[in-house]
């Protein structure tokens, strides 16, 4: 088989980085314009830069998410953003509005267009529409089933790529063009600016009945009308496989290096074994489900890909995370010694565990941490402090440090 291409989001450069050494094949990221992610820390051009050259150097691929919905005012930005990436020439340009593809294809020629799954990418008719404009890789829309999916591929040229979305917050709206957020707050999702506000607790009353709440409610105090769980196909990669999918999309921009780590790894592990051999891949499931378990996440479901959500996909009584393991920061190094940037509070004398790219788990006591100006403490309470930490164990750049939350 050829393997699926494993495509990470990347939130910040350290977390671009830490997802290419934990095995991503490709990263996804937002400039800061165009891009639907807003609230992310999101990418400098210099950061663009060092991100290209950082993944190329590692033999993976960036993509630059340039897939807002324009207005007249961003075409003017748009064409200043495109012709300044094409001095660091990404791999690929994310857009989904027709007027953005025009400017790319006109200015940057050069640089290939994948279509975002903004576009309502539904059928196979839609494919090959976009594959007459140039275009080589499709991101489906979420609200299709594995054998939509497995039409759209005998029905696309060879040369013609299916990206989907394989793990991830799921939105509550097609395809993520939501007017919930600009209607309630006036900020606008397909601008990069939501809310979330799928993610709020709702009443839900008929006008001229005050106080009579619906039955569909779980009680009196309300639910959580819009909360979908999240998106896991871990258990599937044979099905995504069989498919036809090229690229295995996870969701994530806002997340942490713990998350896109952690996801990262397993998902490599589960494309890799299933390649080489699929006993491997079935024997190994529990520690594929427990991996991703590991980072914060919602209760999982499967999406669309084998039967339109009910109510089993909803989550209506919270709007909490599940975290089983706290991110605690993530191996650097100067001038040979091992630190890390505090993310959560620790002490000495405490348990954690050292995850590392490789696949590997080891527990560790937490035995001296020293601040940058040489003081011993016996606890990080504050975020961002720079931490030299020994563990009794060698540690090296790209270790991340958790412990049991």
């Amino acid at each position: 088989m050829k393997k699926p291409e494993l495509l990470m989001p990347a939130g910040s450069l350290d977390i671009l980085k830490t997802v290419i050494t934990y095995g991503a094949d490709a990263v996804y990221l937002g400039g800061e314009m165009l891009s639907l992610r807003a609230k992310a820390k999101n990418f400098t051009m210099p950061e663009i830069k060092e991100g290209i050259r950082f993944a190329h150097e590692h033999g993976a691929k960036v993509y630059v998410a340039a897939n807002i919905f324009a207005h007249n005012w961003d075409l003017k930005a748009a064409m200043k953003f495109f012709l300044l990436l094409n001095n660091y020439q990404p791999d690929a340009l994310i857009i989904s509005d027709p007027g953005l593809f025009t400017l790319a294809q006109s200015l940057v020629p050069n640089i290939p267009v994948h279509i975002s799954t903004q576009a309502n990418n539904t059928n196979y008719g839609t494919y090959l529409f976009w594959h007459k404009q140039g275009v080589k890789r499709v991101v489906a829309a979420r609200e299709l089933s594995i054998e939509e999916l497995k039409e759209i591929k005998a029905n696309i040229p060879d040369d013609m790529e299916i990206e989907a979305f394989v793990h991830g917050a799921m939105c509550i709206s097609y395809s993520g063009r939501c007017l919930i957020s600009n209607f309630l707050t006036g900020r606008d999702a397909n601008q990069g600016a939501c809310t979330h506000p799928c993610r709020w607790k709702y009443h839900l009353v008929e006008e001229t009945r005050p106080g009579e709440y619906m039955p569909v409610f779980e009680d009196q105090h309300g639910t959580y009308l819009y909360n979908s769980k999240d998106l896991c196909m871990i258990d599937h990669i044979p099905e995504l496989v069989d498919a036809g999918i090229s690229s295995f999309k996870v969701e994530g921009r806002m997340k942490t290096a713990l998350y896109a780590a952690t996801v990262a790894r397993a998902y490599r592990a589960a494309i890799d074994d299933y390649a080489e051999d699929p006993e491997t891949y079935y024997k190994k499931l529990p520690w594929y489900r427990d991996e991703v378990g590991k980072c914060t996440t919602r209760e999982f479901c499967t999406g669309f890909y084998f039967e339109r959500p009910g109510a089993e996909a909803q989550i209506y009584d919270s709007n909490t995370y599940s975290k089983e393991w706290t991110y605690l920061g993530t191996i650097e190094e100067q001038e040979g010694r091992p630190f890390l940037l505090q993310k959560n509070k620790f002490s000495v004398g405490e348990e954690v565990e050292v995850m590392r790219p490789d696949g590997s788990n080891l527990p560790a006591e937490v035995k001296g941490l020293v601040t940058e100006s040489g003081e011993a403490v016996e606890s990080a309470p504050h975020p961002g402090q720079k931490l030299f930490i020994d563990l009794g164990i060698p540690l090296m750049p790209y270790d991340i440090l958790r412990k049991k939350a």
